[in-house]
């Protein structure tokens, strides 16, 4: 570099010292220290090897080109194909043209004639990286470049089967272990309730849903898309040879002490197949009413509902919404010793002390249907539900409140009085559901503002008009939104609360539902008689500096 003149000699002898006590390279030292462009390193070997250079970082390899060199070849070699010359010679990028004993390995190891071409060490190591799922020399380095991230955080165990001997068509490698435990950590610590794994054209796209908003994350390595998919496959107790149909799985798992579900499915694609979970987090939920996100005046309202001896309680929203946590905490708050509490779930989602859980095996014949005349004959005060899917298991359920138990379930239904039109629907006589139904509760979940980056601000005419919030109602409010910070990851919103529309079934509205009107006119009656709807219950919450208007027009429709 010194006779192309693209380093001075001083800067050489003053970067002399520091290597040689060191025991690096001078040009190493140098590039390390900032004082030289690693461009202008790469321009003198390509001079003084009479190599071409190439700029990694604005290549975009092709699958086909990095599948001429398998990846742990790469990695020992540290080199990075780019092309394939007319005489059939890989061609590759490395960092060193001078090390021929690598490059005649390499020969050996292709079975094939390689043709050089220089670029920086750190463009070899992060198209590495970007390629091959990680920029160390040689896999074990890889292993204990994941293996550092992952150490003493996180311990997963599959809960079905001996899968130790189950390692067909998996990479046996060590990181790819490592790398799915990797990305599990990651989502825990980013609060994701759920992550995705979704093999896509030329893509692996990986996506946490966070505060129930899909964020994208850094694609994983296509080439890794296979063995990250069995590796997860295995740990949940699913089949990796059959690759045809839908499977669910299971995987218990251990982060950073505490534990946690994860609920596996799988779904064949055109590109492979698609993985889903559901991250639980055993530890981290939270049970009490006023943390679901009531205020004062419906807390009030909904602890006399659920203190009542009989009668049927229904929660309805779509997938998502919350319901099965806001029936948890429904009996956390009733639970006490002298009160026999059994419920019905498919799965089991949360272990609640001092309550009976059931899991129903659909697979065996044990349906809702069957668990639930099990479970009268035990003679409980309360019974919860997981969903009411059918005639059979509505029946018992009003039943048994009829004859004395409170019971707690859900239905997928847009709002609370749509909840009595889709009983009647399924066959339920309304003289039953009119005899029965204490109160139908539709809730949403929408997202908090932060409160590290939470301020004061003034909500625009547009706005204010899409929740019909008056000039007297601003007047009296406080609405704020977060700028975003570290905290919220730069959303502006950490966390979620409900907003609810509550339906109280009295005398008039037991009167219209065994009339069997349509839906509109019972939600009629329901506004004359003082029920609160979603957009409501959303604006009051607004109003109070809690939310924001996008989240409750985005998670509610308009009365208008």
């Amino acid at each position: 570099m010194l006779e192309t003149g693209l380093l001075a000699s001083e800067l050489v002898d003053e970067g002399r010292a520091e290597a040689e006590a060191n025991g690096e390279g001078v040009l190493d030292t140098l590039v390390k220290k900032g004082a030289v462009d690693p461009s202008i390193v790469t321009m003198a070997k390509s001079t003084y090897f009479g190599v071409e250079s190439v700029n990694l970082t604005e290549l975009r390899l092709s699958d086909d080109v990095i599948g001429l060199i398998p990846r742990h070849v790469a990695k020992k070699f540290n080199v990075v194909p780019v092309g394939q010359s007319d005489s059939g010679a890989v061609v590759v990028a490395l960092s060193d043209p001078s090390d021929i004993d690598s490059v005649d390995g390499l020969r050996h190891a292709l079975s094939r004639d390689v043709e050089m071409r220089v670029t920086s060490l750190a463009d070899i190591e992060n198209a590495l990286n970007r390629y091959y799922g990680g920029a160390a020399r040689d896999d074990g380095a890889i292993a204990k470049m994941i293996q550092d991230m992952t150490e003493g955080e996180v311990e997963v165990t599959g809960l079905t089967g001996d899968v130790s001997n189950d390692t067909e068509g998996v990479d046996a490698d060590a990181p790819i272990i490592k790398l799915v435990n990797q990305v599990i950590v990651d989502a825990f610590k980013k609060r994701a309730s759920d992550l995705h794994l979704e093999p896509l054209g030329k893509r692996f796209r990986l996506r946490f849903r966070i505060d129930g908003i899909c964020v994208e994350q850094p694609d994983l390595p296509k080439r890794l898309q296979a063995p990250i998919i069995a590796r997860l496959k295995i740990q949940s107790g699913m089949s990796i040879a059959e690759k045809r149909i839908p499977q669910d799985g299971r995987i218990n798992t251990n982060v950073g002490g505490k534990t946690i579900d994860l609920r596996v499915n799988s779904i064949p694609t055109q590109h492979g197949e698609s993985i889903c979970m559901r991250i639980l987090d055993k530890s981290g939920l939270r049970l009490g009413l006023a943390e679901l996100g009531f205020f004062a005046d419906d807390q009030a309202t909904f602890e006399r509902l659920i203190g009542l001896p009989d009668g049927i309680l229904l929660v309805t929203g779509p997938t998502g919404s919350g319901k099965t946590t806001t029936l948890y905490s429904c009996l956390n708050y009733i639970n006490r010793p002298d009160r026999k509490i059994i419920t019905v779930e498919d799965p089991v989602e949360y272990m609640l002390a001092g309550i009976n859980q059931v899991q129903v095996n659909e697979h065996i014949g044990f349906t809702f249907a069957n668990a639930l005349r099990s479970m009268l004959r035990q003679a409980p005060n309360v019974i919860m539900l997981g969903e009411i899917r059918d005639l059979e298991t509505a029946s018992i359920a009003i039943n048994a409140s009829l004859t004395g138990h409170l019971v707690f379930s859900t239905l997928h239904t847009n709002d609370a009085p749509g909840a009595v039109t889709r009983l009647i629907d399924i066959g339920v006589k309304p003289f039953l559901v009119a005899s029965s139904a204490r109160c139908f509760m539709a809730q949403r979940l929408v997202r908090k503002v932060c409160k590290n980056c939470g301020a004061p601000y003034e909500l625009p005419a547009k706005e204010a008009q899409a929740l019909n919030i008056t000039r007297e109602q601003l007047e009296q409010a406080t609405p704020r939104k977060g700028r975003g910070c570290s905290e919220c990851n730069k959303t502006g919103c950490r966390g979620r609360f409900g907003i609810f529309e509550i339906f109280l079934v009295q005398d008039e509205v037991r009167r219209l539902i065994f009339e069997k009107v349509p839906s509109n006119v019972l939600r009629r009656k329901a506004l004359e008689l003082g029920m609160r709807t979603l957009r409501e219950d959303g604006t009051r919450k607004v109003l109070a500096g809690l939310t924001t208007v996008d989240e409750v027009v985005r998670a509610t429709v308009s009365e208008h």
